[in-house]
């Protein structure tokens, strides 16, 4: 939960996994990789955002009336400071190829033994991903 005086970073995420791995991204001039997706933008719903970013992020297209809600997850930066991510995560179906856009220098399929190689709030992701069986 956060607490009043912290600063919240609300941000949708898309959950793909194949063969028990999960997608994940590293954008230009970043040394983490996250689960595709981004940060709402003024009113826009968790779909609208999902959608945007995941064509900004990846070059395909999701289709809205497919998504399912994962869970969505809190947890505090890694660097200390007085903000929490707030993580509304979704699978759905898409069109086109899995191409890394210029906002992205990389893409990776993790499996469990990666967690240490995401942020606090992917982490929590990855334990309910594992503990499900999905996450190998």
């Amino acid at each position: 939960m956060v607490e009043p005086a912290q600063k919240l970073i609300d941000t949708v995420a898309w959950v793909l996994i194949e063969n028990g791995r999960i997608l994940c991204a590293r954008p230009r001039g970043k040394d983490v990789f996250f689960i595709p997706g981004g940060k709402r933008e003024g009113d826009e719903t968790d779909l609208q955002t999902l959608v945007r970013e995941v064509a900004e992020e990846l070059t395909v297209d999701l289709a809205p009336d497919s998504a399912v809600h994962v869970g969505t997850y809190e947890a505090a930066l890694a660097d200390g400071h007085d903000t929490v991510v707030r993580m509304a995560c979704y699978t759905a179906d898409y069109r086109g190829v899995l191409t890394a856009s210029s906002e992205i220098e990389a893409l990776a399929w993790f499996g469990f033994g990666d967690r240490d190689s995401v942020p606090p709030v992917d982490q929590l992701l990855f334990d309910d991903l594992a503990a499900a069986g999905s996450l190998r």
